[in-house]
């Protein structure tokens, strides 16, 4: 690890919020050091130099003012089991963020995210790094339930602090995630702001702090079947928001291949695919219904996952993640939701 002046990586002591305690002293954890990061020397150097003989894991989380590609990116938080550190995007800039391409599209370096795509998304589009080897929590969670025998709603997202407060991972409330969103909604620009305030500081690294404990716990639950899920739909679910065509996939890694020993004729495993469908001026609307029953419905006709650009866009856009099969029944059935009957 590159050494730096105290001016340049700054180790900063998180306090408890008034009135409780931090979500790490709930979890019994001891505090690892948090380093605020303005040059790519204060970053370690195993980071920026990626070699598969030095493989990593890292947690990893973004923050900015309305993330995704037309947003902006203000840190990145990266978690190693020993240390925090925030890479300050605003001050460091262009710089800093071509310093950390090659680690976030690296194969030797995990990434352990919770829902990857509005971050992938903005890392794309605003610095052009294709984030790749990732593993979603969120994806996770949902692979395990299944493989569990537990069924969710095809609606329904675990969200982080709900992944957080489940017993079998972590059984920690995350109140002050709340907060910060309420005050995100007050300020749109909470994360712009420098010097970074105590609460800025501690809700970044808190964003972070425990996805390598999650990975590690989910890890140990599952399967070389859904092993193979994961990697999968991490990889396109990366690429989801930002490829607007085919063609665009040429630009990313190929997803993993299903593996030799997942191939016998009793696993009836399929390869995965994501495919992009243009939707007609005026037309997202069927595509929708009313309060999403449309989407839902062909969810639950196809073992696929159908994802729409939303506010943030992009707007004219479908997503279709999941075996070839189904995915080629939901394009049908898409794509005659958007032909006019007369």
């Amino acid at each position: 690890m590159a050494s730096s002046s105290p001016t340049q990586r700054t180790h900063v002591p998180i306090p408890p919020e008034p009135g409780g305690r931090s979500v790490t002293q709930e979890a019994n954890e001891p505090p690892v050091p948090i380093h605020i990061v303005t040059d790519p020397s204060q970053l370690p150097a195993d980071f920026l130099n990626p070699s598969p003989d030095k493989k990593l894991v890292i947690g990893f989380d973004c923050e900015g003012v309305d993330l995704c590609r037309h947003g902006k990116l203000c840190i990145m938080q990266i978690a190693f089991s020993n240390a925090i550190y925030l890479v300050d995007v605003i001050e460091g800039g262009e710089k800093l963020m071509k310093a950390c391409k090659p680690a976030l599209e690296s194969n030797y370096i995990t990434k352990v995210i919770h829902d990857c795509k509005r971050d992938s998304e903005a890392l794309y589009f605003q610095f052009g790094i294709r984030l790749h080897n990732v593993v979603d929590t969120q994806i996770a969670y949902s692979l395990i339930e299944e493989q569990e025998g537990r069924k969710r709603p095809l609606d329904d997202y675990i969200s982080f602090v709900s992944l957080l407060a489940d017993p079998r991972y972590c059984g920690i409330s995350y109140e002050e995630k709340e907060e910060v969103r309420v005050l995100m909604r007050q300020d749109p620009k909470f994360w712009t702001y420098r010097p970074m305030t105590e609460l800025m500081i501690r809700a970044a690294a808190d964003d972070v702090r425990f996805l390598l404990y999650l990975y590690h716990k989910m890890m140990e639950k599952l399967n070389q079947r859904s092993l193979w899920h994961l990697a999968v739909r991490g990889a396109l679910y990366c690429r989801c928001l930002c490829c607007m065509n085919d063609a665009d996939f040429a630009d990313w890694p190929t997803a993993p291949p299903i593996p030799d020993n997942l191939k016998s004729e009793d696993q009836c495993i399929e390869e995965e695919i994501l495919s992009v469908l243009d939707v007609p001026p005026g037309k997202m609307g069927r595509i929708i219904g009313r309060k999403g029953a449309s989407i839902l419905a062909i969810k639950e006709a196809c073992n696929a996952e159908i994802l729409i650009g939303g506010a943030k866009g992009p707007p004219d856009k479908v997503f279709v993640i999941g075996p070839v099969k189904e995915v080629r029944k939901a394009e049908a059935i898409l794509r005659g939701r958007m032909i006019d009957y007369y």
